[in-house]
C-alpha cells in the first residue's frame, strides 16, 4: 500500500520562511564582520544556499560563507561527520547550522559537538521544520514552521524538483 503524502507547506510559503529567516539572522548578526553559514546535506545545505541569497540581498557588506555539513542522519553516533572547509577556519566565527527538519535534536547535537570543537565564537540554528519531538536539549534559534506530528509520521522537504514539505 502505498502512502500518500500530504503538502504542508509549498514554494510560495517556503519563499516566505526563507526571507523571514534571512531577516532575522541579520539583525541578530548585523555587527558581525561575517557569518559562516553551515548546511546540513543535502536540503538543509540547499536552505542555506537560498539563506545566504537573501541575506545577499538585505546588505552586500555582509560576507557570509557557505559550508557543506555531511552526516549520516540514520547513525549520526557512528557518522563521521565531514565539511567543505577546515575546522580551523570556525575560531572565533558566528555560525549558523542550518538544517531542513529538527526532530529529535540528535543529529543536531552531533552536529554541534563538531562544530564546537573548532572554536567558534557563537552558534545558532535555523530549521525550516520544527517537530519539537526533542530527546536532547536542542532547540532552534529560528525556525520556519512549527509541526507537530506523530512519532510514525515523516516529514520530506525537497526545495530542488517538486518543491514542498510533505507529511506522510
Amino acid at each position: 500500500m502505498t502512502q500518500s503524502k500530504n503538502l504542508v507547506l509549498d514554494r510560495t510559503r517556503i519563499n516566505s520562511i526563507i526571507k523571514r529567516i534571512a531577516i532575522q539572522i541579520y539583525e541578530s548578526n548585523v555587527y558581525e564582520s561575517a557569518l559562516l553559514l553551515v548546511g546540513v546535506k543535502d536540503q538543509g545545505y540547499r536552505m542555506a544556499e537560498e539563506i545566504q541569497q537573501e541575506l545577499r540581498g538585505i546588505d552586500q557588506k555582509l560576507k557570509t560563507k557557505l559550508i557543506a555539513l555531511a552526516i549520516d542522519k540514520s547513525d549520526p553516533l557512528a557518522s563521521d561527520i565531514e565539511t567543505s572547509e577546515d575546522l580551523s577556519m570556525y575560531e572565533g566565527q558566528a555560525v549558523v547550522l542550518i538544517d531542513d527538519v529538527l526532530n529529535t535534536g540528535k543529529t543536531t547535537a552531533h552536529c554541534l559537538k563538531y562544530l564546537l570543537s573548532g572554536g567558534p565564537k557563537r552558534i545558532e540554528i535555523a530549521v525550516l521544520v520544527n517537530r519539537s519531538h526533542s530527546l536532547f536539549p536542542i532547540a532552534p534559534t529560528y525556525s520556519g514552521y512549527e509541526l507537530s506530528t506523530a512519532l510514525d509520521e515523516h516529514i520530506e522537504v525537497s526545495l530542488k524538483e517538486d518543491v514542498g514539505v510533505y507529511l506522510y
